[in-house]
């Protein structure tokens, strides 16, 4: 049988901060033991689990890996607007005129990442 892939790690300054940024974009919570200052915080969300660990490196470069949201109950735009309002900032912007394209949003930690357009809004 081939691995698995048990979580995506993702190093950063504060665990336990970035995790709490990244439970609430994906509507879930932290781990029941994790705590503020812990080196390491876990989100469990359907289809996927983020391993936060805090390294002493701050980040210097673009991600060379990333995370693609698709929304589920709203827009691809009332989810940008959302996860902006938690504390992501706008790195760059993709829609098209047609309604197509993405946007990338920067978490708390500068890490980039993608907001698609919702399976609604594909299928439209």
């Amino acid at each position: 049988m081939a691995s698995l892939v048990r979580h995506v790690t993702i190093d950063c300054a504060d665990a336990y901060a970035l995790g709490s940024f990244w439970a609430r974009v994906l509507d879930t919570s932290l781990g029941e033991d994790d705590e503020p200052g812990d080196p390491e915080a876990l989100v469990k969300a359907p289809g996927i689990v983020l391993l936060f660990v805090t390294v002493a490196e701050a980040k210097t470069v673009k991600n060379r890996v990333h995370l693609d949201l698709q929304p589920q109950d709203r827009s691809r735009d009332a989810e940008v607007e959302r996860l902006r309002a938690l504390g992501a900032g706008l790195v760059s912007d993709h829609r098209r005129p047609d309604g197509t394209g993405w946007v990338t949003l920067a978490d708390i930690e500068g890490n980039e990442f993608c907001v698609e357009r919702s399976a609604a809004e594909r299928t439209a």
